[in-house]
């Protein structure tokens, strides 16, 4: 039995899409079919711009979102991730390799195809080397925030289209609304009637006929209502732009240059173009994983990237990484396995060779409004206004997130939203919360309870310590316990309750036996009670028990208070009328009667 398992567990690594595949059945599958012709559509008017802004002919950019989107879908861990060319890796590709290559080329095309090999083997390499870790550091307020951006600004990318106006390619946001407010007036009525349309209809059809597949029921609608207009003004009038003429051919197959000199003069640009795909896909396999409540294996995310960047430059497609126009729209069209994602790059596949010159009739200002649609369907208004209502620190990591991805950078959001969550968790870590106990009233407990309300011992100081302590929690745990017998000199001793501190590290250790040092030279003493295994073992072998006492520590229901309570001095005691402990009401510190 045994074995088997361990042979399911090799088989499940070696081929993830054993683990979803008992998932296929009929009724699946016709969700699959669906949002793959719809994700299939949707990508070819996006495939064509990308490959343009990347410097590389058109076809290249569909070329892309065949072979690299098959193989991530099958190899990766995301069911709703959908691999392809993004607008960030191709802005990356072209500025690296422009300046090696005339834009367009065979020589241009050549090293882009190894451009992508290297960041493929880069991807398998973090993936094998088990580096998947790195994407729990994106907290999922970042992936809130980063959804909601990169949703706004999907929807701006498309105000051009939506209205019919000119603004220039990879315009910044602001610039993207600034030029629109500068050309109200040039609005163009035709276009912007065929996205209202398509746009109106989708939402219609979504909320009344919620069996029909509103993206394709939309596209269709807005289409005719496309042709209608250009029947009766004229194509001249309207100006209404199509897909136009797709070459119809699979991907040719192609062969990297893997000359020594070659790589040498990518790699560079090879491992920052991995380091993007893989925030972008991860991030996005996330974000989409937040509305499918799966769970997403890092590891696996980065062998399965890493797979199709290498098959794909082998068969024509430039860097790809998850798409978040196509993995949102994927998911909003009811995908259920990662065969949706299979099913778009073969029916791209079919529409190149079957009915390429159909795609001329799809207009442009359907596309923009099936986009507007997944953006607003990508902003997750649930967990937002959850975030707002309840941590200052969270709102910040949001609005943080959200506005550096609106005005800066795609990629260089997440890097901020990480560094800033990671900048809150050391401040809170940093700070572990160091309360006052006392002894809990229950006849014959060894727990203890919040001193608030309670009377304490004028010279024995009990706290619970919430937090580890580490090289980051030093100080303020150190300030902490000193001040205790500054505000009250005769509390020389304390016990520290340190069922609540997870680990200590060297710095903790010399600090704690530095506290103990001190504490036994002004007659008083350092105690601990219920420290857990793993940290006792710590102090233990750095010798730091040696410097503080082996005797003051005290495992779980040991009795702490009367071992600590003949330590006290006796004359204070004599005239304290707190007598907090039982053994306060029967005998002084030494074995005095009262």
């Amino acid at each position: 039995m045994k074995d088997i398992l361990s042979c399911n567990l090799w088989l499940y690594k070696v081929f993830p899409f054993l683990r979803w595949w008992p998932m296929v059945n009929k009724q699946t599958s016709r969700s699959d079919l669906v949002a793959g012709l719809t994700g299939a559509i949707i990508v070819l008017p996006q495939g064509v711009a990308f490959a343009t802004i990347a410097g590389l002919p058109p076809e290249y950019g569909l070329y892309a979102a065949m072979v690299p989107t098959i193989i991530g879908a099958m190899f990766g861990s995301s069911w709703h991730l959908v691999s392809g060319p993004t607008t960030a890796i191709s802005i990356v590709i072209f500025s690296a390799i422009s300046p090696l290559a005339e834009p367009g080329s065979a020589h241009f095309i050549g090293l882009v195809l190894t451009l992508t090999f290297l960041t493929g083997v880069f991807q398998l390499i973090m993936g094998l080397a088990r580096m998947g870790v790195l994407v729990n550091f994106i907290s999922h307020t970042v992936v809130i925030g980063f959804t909601a951006g990169a949703s706004v600004l999907i929807a701006a990318s498309q105000i051009k289209n939506f209205f019919g106006i000119n603004i220039p390619r990879g315009a910044h946001f602001y610039e993207i609304i600034h030029q629109l407010v500068l050309q109200v007036g040039n609005i163009n009525p035709y276009v912007t009637s065929v996205a209202v349309v398509t746009l109106v209809s989708g939402i219609l059809v979504k909320k009344f006929f919620p069996k029909i597949p509103y993206m394709i029921a939309s596209m269709l609608i807005g289409s005719l209502f496309a042709l209608v207009l250009d029947r009766l003004f004229g194509n001249d009038t309207t100006l209404i732009r199509t897909v136009g003429a797709l070459p119809a051919q699979l991907p040719p197959f192609s062969l990297p240059d893997l000359s020594l000199a070659t790589i040498k003069k990518l790699a560079p640009s090879a491992l920052a173009v991995t380091m993007l795909a893989l925030t972008e896909a991860v991030s996005i396999a996330r974000s989409v994983a937040v509305r499918s409540e799966q769970r997403i294996d890092g590891n696996q995310e980065f062998i399965g990237q890493g797979l199709s960047n290498v098959f794909g430059s082998f068969f024509s497609a430039y860097a790809s990484s998850g798409s978040f126009n196509r993995s949102g729209l994927n998911y909003a069209a009811g995908a259920r396995t990662p065969l949706a994602a299979v099913y778009s790059a073969l029916f791209l596949i079919a529409i190149l060779l079957l009915v390429a010159p159909l795609a001329a009739y799809l207009p442009i200002p359907a596309m923009a409004a099936i986009l507007f649609l997944v953006a607003w369907g990508l902003i997750d208004f649930h967990h937002i206004h959850s975030i707002l209502h309840t941590s200052r620190a969270e709102t910040a990591v949001l609005f943080t997130t959200l506005l550096s991805t609106l005005f800066v950078e795609l990629e260089f959001a997440i890097y901020v939203g990480v560094m800033l969550s990671l900048m809150l968790y050391l401040a809170r870590t940093s700070q572990p919360a160091i309360i006052p106990v006392v002894p809990a009233g229950e006849e014959g407990s060894y727990h203890f309870e919040d001193a608030r309300g309670h009377v304490e011992c004028p010279q024995f100081r009990m706290v619970r310590i919430n937090g580890s302590i580490f090289f980051g929690a030093v100080d303020h745990v150190q300030s902490g316990l000193q001040q205790i017998d500054e505000i009250n000199p005769q509390q020389k001793t304390v016990l520290i309750v340190g069922s609540g501190i997870n680990f200590v590290d060297v710095a903790g250790g010399e600090m704690l036996a530095q506290e103990a040092r001190r504490r036994k030279k002004i007659g008083g003493g350092l105690y601990f009670y219920r420290l857990k295994e793993s940290v006792h073992k710590f102090l233990r072998h750095g010798k730091y028990l040696q410097k503080m006492d082996e005797g003051g520590f005290f495992p779980a229901k040991s009795n702490v208070i009367l071992a600590v309570y003949n330590t006290l001095d006796p004359e204070i005691c004599r005239n304290c009328n707190a007598r907090i402990f039982k053994e306060c009401k029967t005998n002084l510190p030494g074995g005095e009667p009262r």
